[in-house]
């Protein structure tokens, strides 16, 4: 049930068409490819397995993400504070800039 809302989540935030060439694109067959075989998997009665697989495809489908992500937290008063430390902060300098998330 969950993720069927997920998508259709996605879906209705960005539209159909841009649902489809997000999941369709090149660099995130990947992430599409083993979200969609945990899903199978989940329905098969594997439900750890399939949990397993499918939280892999979503970091690798949304990787492009975090660096966004990272940027947005740091500006969160609270949580901002722990995010701008020394160690912290050197581990989200390495991500930023990779990837564009769409």
């Amino acid at each position: 049930m969950g993720n069927i809302l997920f998508v259709s989540g996605v879906s209705l935030t960005i539209g159909l068409k841009s649902t489809m060439q997000f999941f369709m694109k090149r660099s995130n067959f990947k992430g599409t490819i083993s979200f969609g075989i945990g899903f199978f998997i989940l329905i098969m009665g594997w439900p750890i397995l399939g949990m397993i697989v499918e939280a892999y495809g979503f970091i690798v489908l949304f990787s492009g993400f975090w660096p966004t992500l990272s940027v947005f937290i740091q500006k969160v008063p609270v949580l901002g504070w722990l995010f701008q430390q020394p160690f912290v902060r050197s581990v989200f300098d390495r991500s930023r800039g990779k990837r564009v998330p769409v």
